[in-house]
């Protein structure tokens, strides 16, 4: 009988060993982004080399940014309802993914942190959770998407840009004295929600066809301004290689060519300039393929019409100020709503490479 309890008792404490050692491995991410909270759970084998596997990912659409081309300010109604929103994933994370709450982090996105009334949002989330609400700044967002987006191999030869709902951000490495990897951000103050409420203003009426009207009759200034991004950094047009994310890559990727099956998945400008066509002037199909694709229904629930159209204008506009686009690699890649994560994780481990 002692044998007996002595092997229970052993494997039970074998049991609990195996699985604290394994939730050490789990990583939660909250994001507060301009169109929404969006949610990870990964389980991290090797950071260095990537190795990491998505347990859950979801996004709570509630869009937290609309109120900052109004006014500058987040809405108050907004705030609550990020801050309840963000409760309850925190503890659907602690409690039924067991992820250990030192491994929890909540972010607030560069778009997010425009408004003028920040501050009330992150007292209220600390209030609600214990925990501190970090803004990532345009550069730093840059910086993550490269480290945690990119394969390190790839470093040198590419560009990454990310199309949020409260503005564009990016940027690219330059590699110095043969060693040291530094960061070069570009950012756009636009995105597809502030882009859209910016448009919204000079409209007379809530129909599609005066929002398309103006929204064509903005695109002038929308090009000065990427012109001026890019200039931001000198050697961002002669990457060879372009990597792409944010809702609104997602969003034509998927309408245009179906879910993405690679992480990282290869168009071309002629395949934007096409879709944006049919966003605009057929959008009954997309409408039709919803009906039958589960992912295409997911993307018309997510965005308006509108909100397409304004990605839509922002993708076109950032592809063709780019000489010689044709010639270039340009990616979707899909994993791009995590890459904050995973670079808070090689952050935290202090095993990757360390970029400037």
């Amino acid at each position: 009988m002692k044998i007996k309890k002595l092997i229970t008792h052993f494997l039970l404490f074998a049991s609990i060993t195996l699985s604290t050692a394994q939730s050490k491995n789990l990583y939660g991410g909250i994001e507060i982004g301009g169109k929404g909270v969006k949610v990870s759970v990964i389980d991290v084998d090797n950071i260095k080399k990537g190795d990491y596997e998505i347990k859950s990912f979801w996004t709570d659409n509630i869009g937290v940014a609309k109120g900052i081309s109004i006014d500058g300010n987040l809405l108050n109604e907004d705030i609550l309802k990020a801050v309840e929103v963000v409760a309850a994933d925190f503890l659907k994370i602690k409690n039924e993914f067991h992820v250990p709450v030192e491994n929890i982090f909540v972010v607030g996105s560069s778009g997010v942190a425009q408004a003028k009334n920040m501050n009330e949002l992150t007292e209220k989330i600390k209030n609600a959770i214990n925990k501190d609400l970090e803004f990532i700044t345009a550069n730093n967002e840059g910086k993550m998407l490269m480290r945690g987006l990119i394969p390190a191999e790839n470093y040198a030869t590419s560009m990454v840009l990310d199309i949020g709902g409260g503005n564009t951000k990016g940027g690219y490495i330059d590699v110095l004295n043969n060693e040291n990897f530094v960061f070069f951000p570009i950012n756009l103050n636009y995105g597809t929600i502030t882009l859209t409420e910016a448009v919204n203003k000079r409209t007379k009426s809530n129909s599609l066809s005066d929002f398309t009207e103006k929204a064509f009759g903005y695109l002038p200034e929308l090009r000065d301004q990427v012109r001026a991004m890019y200039n931001s950094g000198k050697n961002a047009l002669d990457k060879p290689n372009i990597y792409l994310s944010g809702g609104s890559v997602w969003a034509f990727y998927t309408l245009y060519n179906g879910i993405a099956k690679e992480n990282f998945n290869e168009f071309k400008l002629e395949d934007v300039i096409n879709y944006d066509a049919i966003l605009k002037n057929n959008f009954k199909k997309f409408e039709d393929l919803a009906k039958k694709d589960p992912e295409i229904d997911r993307v018309l629930k997510t965005y308006s019409q509108k909100h397409l159209i304004s990605g839509s204008n922002i993708l076109i506009v950032a592809l063709e100020a780019i000489p010689n686009i044709d010639e270039k690699k340009l990616y979707f890649a899909k994993q791009g709503h995590i890459a904050w994560l995973v670079s808070y994780v090689a952050e935290y481990s202090k095993k990757v490479k360390k970029i400037w």
